[in-house]
């Protein structure tokens, strides 16, 4: 009996793989016949510190991505998505990065909004947003981080106002928002209790960018990019339909929304960064610069390295990347985000003195772009110190140091 079971198992596992084996054949086609023709120059574009790499021609092939049902992939069939199993998921992102697919404009609505409105929307929400993100046909961008509020993000100054007819007026600025120019839509974190502080009295937002009382100011970067914004909200508008969730309970939904961040897609992630590691290995091969001995060992360790980041995501995920910041996700931004900046330096490091001046030269300028863009990894989406405080309260239950009396 014992056997027979066994026997079993094993042919269980072995179906499983095969089919994971067809399904890994039929996305690496799907891509190889798409990615090709008007679509061929978006290969490898458009990721952190690209993200100005033809944005029209990557709407366009969210769209033909959408037409082939490669759009929210893990979302449930009931919400639009595919219902991909953990393991389908993993194969798709891999194999998307692997092929060159470009930076997804869709991002920030089927990445964060989209799962955000599955668990805490209302069903009129859902019915009105969730399709047009699985069709590439509206694009969203994130309104949380605030000036002089640094990593603290629950610093909400924001402030929005419940009119007489449910409608909300929002008034206040927001930054460091990728892509709110190229955006149709923008979730925001704003307080609506008067006199509230920190995580309390807070409320979660849908807006629609295309209204008077919204200016969006871009923030140009060293590296000539221009990715990022400022938005100004002057008594600008969000109707009372479009309320994520109680007044008051926004923490609750803003915390939800950061923990779908950490999800499948950083396998994804991931395989781009072994195609950033590929050309700093290409061009220290080029130039000469394997024959340094400190050079060879930092490629060896960035190699390494990366394997430990795929070990920890996969154990991330084992039981159904259920949402909930577990300890193995803890530590994965504080992990990937200094693995970055060191590859950042490394790249520099190979390129020499040809990294001193910005170049359009296709064999200098994406090493360039990894130098400048990793500098920020540490910053962005919580601060080291953030993110160490965060591991050392939430995983190791340790007590928060108490504030000086102010």
């Amino acid at each position: 009996m014992a056997a027979t079971q066994l026997g079993k198992t094993e042919q269980a596992a072995a179906d499983a793989d095969a089919g994971d084996a067809r399904f890994r054949a039929e996305v690496a086609g799907w891509m190889r016949e798409h990615l090709t023709g008007r679509y061929a120059s978006l290969r490898h574009r458009g990721g952190p510190g690209d993200e100005e790499a033809d944005p029209a021609l990557r709407k366009a092939w969210e769209r033909e991505l959408a037409a082939g049902g490669w759009t929210c992939v893990g979302w449930p069939r009931e919400a639009g998505g595919r219902g991909l199993t953990i393991a389908q998921q993993v194969i798709f992102h891999e194999e998307y990065a692997r092929a060159g697919g470009p930076g997804r404009m869709g991002h920030i609505g089927e990445g964060l909004i989209g799962p955000t409105l599955i668990q805490f929307g209302s069903e009129a929400q859902r019915r009105r947003f969730l399709p047009k993100i699985v069709a590439g046909e509206e694009f969203w961008a994130q309104g949380y981080s605030e000036p002089n509020a640094g990593s603290d993000l629950a610093n909400v100054q924001t402030r929005a106002e419940r009119q007489a007819d449910g409608s909300w007026r929002v008034s206040g600025q927001k930054i460091w928002t990728s892509l709110a120019h190229e955006s149709d839509w923008i979730f925001v974190l704003a307080r609506c209790e008067p006199g509230s502080k920190g995580s309390k009295g807070l409320v979660f937002l849908l807006l629609p960018l295309a209204q008077p009382g919204i200016e969006i100011r871009p923030i140009r970067q060293m590296g000539g990019g221009a990715e990022f914004n400022e938005v100004f909200f002057d008594q600008a508008v969000a109707a009372a339909e479009h309320v994520v969730g109680a007044p008051g309970e926004g923490w609750k939904v803003a915390m939800g929304l950061l923990e779908a961040e950490r999800g499948v897609s950083t396998l994804g992630q991931q395989m781009h960064f072994a195609h950033e590691l590929a050309l700093v290995v290409q061009t220290a091969q080029r130039n000469g610069r394997l024959a340094d001995a400190q050079i060879r060992q930092r490629l060896a360790q960035a190699w390494s390295g990366l394997r430990v980041m795929r070990y920890n995501a996969m154990r991330m995920l084992g039981d159904g990347a259920a949402l909930g910041l577990k300890r193995e996700a803890l530590i994965y931004k504080f992990y990937w985000s200094n693995w970055h900046r060191e590859l950042g330096k490394l790249a520099a490091d190979v390129l020499g003195t040809q990294a001193d001046v910005i170049s359009d030269d296709p064999a200098i300028r994406p090493l360039q772009q990894l130098f400048f863009f990793s500098r920020a990894d540490t910053l962005y989406a919580g601060t080291n110190e953030i993110q160490l405080n965060l591991i050392a309260e939430r995983g190791l239950n340790l007590p928060r140091e108490p504030r000086p009396a102010s």
